[in-house]
């Protein structure tokens, strides 16, 4: 029986789910590879419908779902509430794939050719902490819509969400087998979908050290594999942007679900005639940042996951050069007030390493080329935001910078409609946006001579 604990108040919850054996692991995809052949062959136009269904049922257990992720990951209920509404919408997007999953005809000499896209049987999908719902939808959603069927484990830490999502595709009509939540181990569950034969597809968001470990295991079987890692993203804000709003929007880039994000903008890179003015800017925006209850409507940034997550974060701020700090709440739960460090050496395992937490890092740059060289001077490439009112300056420094999401003038790294992924350690394959269902497929050739 895995333990639970809810990260504010570090209370132990009432239901803790037992984790499945290897024999558990191995019946939930033999089911699922049962259930392949008829969800493959449900007519593009019905299983749209299911999907939509599914949604809708979602749509109905919005807030159920967002108070047992406060509870759970200790989420603010903002935050959370948006959570569930992306399983619900990522659904609703890719219930139009199934009518949608065209081939081509390609011409040829002395016949026709035409391709197929068809599904690849059993996915894996292994979703971590920090984000349980909809990564988990991520995944699932369009590899439905293709026509497989899936697998999930949730993260040990925060599997309930995932749980009940499983729950609630049976109501909505799902066929047993379609979606199956395996809760457990990552050493046990998470291993299997890798070393499975019958599992064609793994999808892992995680740490970068896990999914090298992943990436391994699947070339034994040249097993299709798309990876969400790490990051280390910058912030990188000009002088002649509004140096006011840029350090107003700044600790929302990092202090979100109190930094445990790989999308995290934990390094801030600003102009050296502009740095000044945004740190003392920034100092006032991190002091008004509401730390509280996540479950209460005003709360802006929750506590840590677990007080093992809260020791790994406080570790790196142990000696360092700390600016300033804003609030937590003193007593139980695994609490960290959101801090910022001022940076002068790049070597630092806080300007380089990703720390998960609400910690980010503050340096200033001379000029163009050094803003550039300084966010790509690191092994990740996820997101990142540049801050500035010159529109070629805007462009130049997004197709210089080394990343696979940036926003100008903005935080946003996520749309589901959108592709989402990473350059070098940060990831491999893309996820969401309107080619995400083409991953979950073989294509297929077929010459037909005349």
């Amino acid at each position: 029986m895995t333990t639970l604990i809810n990260p504010s108040t570090g209370v132990e919850l009432e239901s803790s789910p037992s984790p499945a054996t290897l024999e558990e692991a191995d019946a939930a995809i033999a089911r699922a590879h049962d259930a392949f052949p008829a969800w493959r062959d449900v007519a593009p136009g019905e299983r749209a419908r299911l999907l939509r269904a599914f949604a809708a049922v979602v749509d109905a257990h919005v807030e159920e779902l967002a108070q047992l992720e406060v509870l759970n990951a200790g989420h603010t209920i903002g935050n959370a509430r948006w959570e569930a509404g992306n399983v619900r919408d990522c659904l609703n997007y890719y219930s139009a794939a199934p009518e949608r999953l065209f081939g081509r005809q390609i011409p040829v000499a002395g016949g026709t050719d035409v391709t197929f896209h068809e599904p690849l049987g059993v996915v894996g999908i292994i979703v971590p902490w920090n984000f349980p719902m909809p990564i988990a939808a991520w995944g699932f959603a369009p590899a439905l819509a293709a026509g497989n069927t899936v697998v999930l484990k949730p993260a040990e830490l925060t599997p309930l969400t995932a749980i009940r999502i499983g729950q609630l595709a049976l109501e909505a009509g799902l066929p047993e087998g379609v979606l199956t939540i395996v809760p457990g181990k990552g050493s046990v569950v998470g291993e299997r979908f890798v070393t499975h034969p019958l599992v064609r597809k793994v999808c892992f968001t995680g740490s970068t050290t896990v999914g090298k470990q992943i990436m391994r295991g699947c070339a034994d079987q040249v097993k299709r594999v798309t990876l969400e890692l790490g990051g280390k993203s910058a912030n990188i804000v000009f002088a002649d942007t509004d140096v006011a709003a840029a350090a107003a929007s700044a600790p929302y880039a990092v202090f979100d679900n109190a930094g445990q994000d790989c999308c995290a903008r934990s390094r801030i890179l600003v102009q050296r005639s502009a740095y000044d003015e945004f740190v003392g800017r920034l100092e006032t925006s991190v002091q008004a940042l509401r730390v509280i209850d996540p479950a209460d409507e005003q709360s802006e940034m929750g506590p840590m996951v677990s007080s093992g997550q809260r020791d790994s974060v406080q570790a790196y701020l142990d000696g360092a050069r700390i600016a300033f700090t804003g609030s937590a709440p003193d007593g139980p739960g695994w609490w960290l007030p959101p801090t910022v460090v001022e940076s002068t050496d790049t070597s630092e395992a806080i300007w380089r390493e990703e720390v998960f937490g609400p910690v980010v890092a503050v340096m200033p740059f001379d000029d163009e080329d050094e803003a550039v060289a300084l966010a790509n001077d690191t092994d990740y490439g996820l997101s990142g935001s540049i801050f500035t009112a010159d529109v070629g300056r805007a462009l130049r420094v997004s197709r210089r910078v080394d990343a696979g999401n940036l926003s100008v003038n903005s935080h946003s790294s996520v749309r589901y409609w959108t592709p989402f992924g990473g350059y070098k350690q940060s990831g491999l394959g893309r996820e969401l946006g309107p080619d995400a269902p083409n991953a979950f497929t073989e294509e297929k050739n077929v010459f037909i001579a005349h």
